[in-house]
């Protein structure tokens, strides 16, 4: 690609955060041409692959999504890009034909008839319309926090974690699962272990789903669910998890609102990322996850035909975390509220049995 003229104003900037309006120096180098609509082919594997750029003009640009692209500042239109010549191909105007990227200056003729009009804008429609994919889904609206009126619904910690970890603990005296997690936070409650954290949200869990008990399991989830996202996804799968669990208790209790404020927090990284081709990017993949969750269906069916209970216990848990993680969203696309109520209750009327 040649340089622009020294006198053309222009900034680098990567492909991916193209937008309509922009004006791309063309291949050529020499010309511009302004953006009209941008779009986004992903890989089989759901990363950004390539960007379509079509220009108002006509025609379309492909470009690779990590490019770096010269754009600037100066309106002046350029020839259409070429949908066969490349990441930068070009088509470059015939002898004696007009440049279908500049703008038309009145002639001095009659004017072409209205039928002739739309005929060719239609054609030039049609050309575009076969190499553009369909736009991408916009990054949803940022989710803000929770305001202090609706914190104050959280009961404020009494005691210390470690205090309310053994007042659990005393509550079930006979529930090994409870006093082998109790006695290893016992010695101490560290928010920056992965493994702490872990323990916390099963102790939670157990609580609940093994022991019915939903006043121990939310004290015990809520020395988790007021700790941020600190940027690592391990440390965080224990808080989302634990998070999606008080959901569901709270709604179990009719507290609809502190179950709203659970769900903030559970939603609020997704508002963190402040570019926004990846938001879009992560909105997509994020949608396609709750569309087509992973419920553990064949290996539950394998645990079953092996006459292994104890194997499918575990992997039922797996599918009940699932489903209150899809429940805290509000369901998806493609499972709704009522059905996951549903089929919560089955799984935990499976997992107590």
């Amino acid at each position: 690609m040649t340089h622009p003229p020294a006198s053309r104003n222009y900034s680098e900037q990567q492909a991916g955060s193209l937008r309509a309006g922009d004006h791309l120096i063309l291949p050529d180098g020499n010309r511009s041409a302004e953006i009209h609509r941008v779009d986004v082919e992903a890989d089989d594997f759901g990363t950004p692959a390539m960007v379509l750029a079509t220009l108002s003009g006509g025609g379309v640009l492909r470009i690779a999504a990590g490019s770096m692209i010269r754009v600037t500042d100066d309106a002046e239109p350029g020839p259409p890009a070429s949908s066969d010549g490349g990441a930068f191909g070009a088509v470059a105007p015939s002898d004696g034909a007009p440049d279908a990227g500049a703008p038309e200056l009145p002639a001095s003729g009659p004017s072409p008839e209205p039928e002739e009009e739309v005929r060719d804008a239609t054609e030039s429609d049609n050309t575009a319309a076969a190499v553009v994919v369909p736009p991408q889904p916009v990054a949803p609206a940022a989710v803000s926090g929770p305001s202090d009126a609706e914190l104050a619904l959280i009961p404020a910690l009494e005691g210390t974690p470690e205090s309310v970890v053994e007042a659990a603990a005393e509550a079930h005296p006979g529930a090994v699962g409870v006093l082998l997690l109790s006695e290893r936070l016992a010695k101490g409650i560290n928010t920056k272990s992965g493994s702490c954290l872990k323990d916390l949200s099963d102790l939670a869990h157990e609580l609940f789903v093994t022991l019915k008990d939903a006043d121990n399991a939310l004290a015990v989830a809520d020395l988790l669910n007021v700790l941020p996202f600190d940027g690592n996804p391990d440390r965080w799968a224990s808080v989302e998890s634990s998070l999606a669990l008080s959901s569901y208790i709270c709604r179990q209790l009719g507290q609809d609102q502190r179950a709203g404020i659970y769900e903030k927090f559970l939603r609020a990284p997704e508002a963190m990322e402040t570019d926004p081709f990846k938001a879009r990017i992560n909105a997509k993949v994020r949608q396609r996850s709750l569309n087509e969750p992973n419920l553990y269906d064949k290996e539950i069916f394998r645990s079953i035909d092996n006459a292994n209970p104890d194997a499918e216990r575990e992997w039922r848990l797996l599918r009940l975390e699932a489903l209150l993680f899809l429940r805290a969203h509000g369901g998806s696309e493609t499972v709704g509220t009522v059905e996951l109520e549903r089929r919560i209750g089955n799984e935990l009327e499976s997992v107590r049995a």
